[in-house]
């Protein structure tokens, strides 16, 4: 089938557009740079400027992952107002893209598979988190509501949408290993404030499975936690990567640090949610990396 990318020269992206093209799958990919992009993704993928430029080329499915990096600065309304426009208004137009379609007498696409993140539940303390767990009320829930509201505006015109709410992204040449490997390759690694936040994380490969799972599984529809089934706390995650680093990791990070260093933005750091995958377990998705120590022995198997 024709696949539809926002992302698809990022850190999820690229991987995923190799496993669509060994699947024999063709890929339409949107760069606001189209020949970077080019060298980035596989032989024959079709790079253009903007959403709408499809339009003459109907696709049958679509993965929306593009949005600014929530981590990337501290928190100004400026910066908010950045992350919010980066992931609603490429989404606004992948749906115009719909409506136009179906409006033209055509079909729209079958299937929008659209990210949002962990931060959709907020800060939910130690209690377990699934896709029914009513979100606590902060930015990180607002920016995701607004994307994963906008997304479902494309069932109007007939394609099934699923959103994948995601945790920490490991493997190796990005996401948060890229930053996390340094420090604690020096031994210089630690626990953020008291620790006790947890952390859901997903092996790279697990999460490209999962969006390969709900293109092809045409009864999923709605949020789904991609995560691993098996979340740690900040303190247990720290323990892992030094222990699988043969390192120590004695030095936290205090809270009024980051508190003062980041802002608001810190709560990302200080906060979590004991997210499970529900309903993908239900759904018989197989993790290949269900723990910690085993995605992390994989990972750094091949440094």
């Amino acid at each position: 089938m024709r696949v539809l990318m926002t992302g698809g020269s990022g850190f999820v992206g690229q991987r995923l557009c190799q496993r669509l093209k060994e699947a024999g799958h063709r890929l339409q990919v949107v760069s606001r740079d189209p020949k970077d992009a080019k060298g980035q993704l596989p032989a024959g993928t079709d790079v253009r400027g903007s959403v709408l430029d499809f339009v003459d080329a109907p696709p049958d499915a679509i993965v929306n992952l593009a949005g600014e990096p929530i981590a990337a600065r501290r928190w100004s309304d400026n910066q908010k107002k950045r992350l919010i426009d980066s992931r609603v208004n490429i989404t606004r137009d992948l749906v115009i893209l719909c409506e136009q379609l179906k409006q033209s007498g055509g079909q729209a696409p079958r299937v929008m598979v659209s990210g949002s993140a962990m931060g959709y539940y907020g800060d939910q303390g130690d209690r377990e988190v699934t896709e029914e767990t009513p979100p606590h009320d902060e930015f990180a829930h607002r920016l995701c509501k607004r994307w994963e509201d906008t997304a479902r505006e494309a069932a109007d015109f007939g394609t099934r949408v699923a959103l994948l709410r995601t945790g920490l992204v490991l493997d190796l040449g990005g996401g948060s290993l890229q930053k996390m490997l340094p420090p604690f390759k020096l031994g210089l690694g630690g626990r953020f404030g008291d620790g006790k936040q947890f952390m859901p994380w997903i092996h790279r490969e697990d999460l490209v499975r999962i969006i390969l799972f709900l293109l092809e599984h045409g009864d999923m529809e709605g949020p789904f936690n991609g995560s691993a089934p098996k979340p740690v706390t900040n303190a247990e995650f720290t323990r892992t990567l030094a222990s699988q680093l043969h390192r120590p990791a004695v030095l936290p990070v205090p809270a009024i640090a980051l508190e003062t260093a980041f802002g608001e933005m810190a709560r990302l750091l200080l906060t979590g949610a004991d997210m499970r995958p529900r309903r993908l377990l239900d759904a018989g998705f197989e993790f290949r990396y269900p723990t910690l120590e085993e995605a992390l022995a994989e990972i750094l198997g091949r440094r």
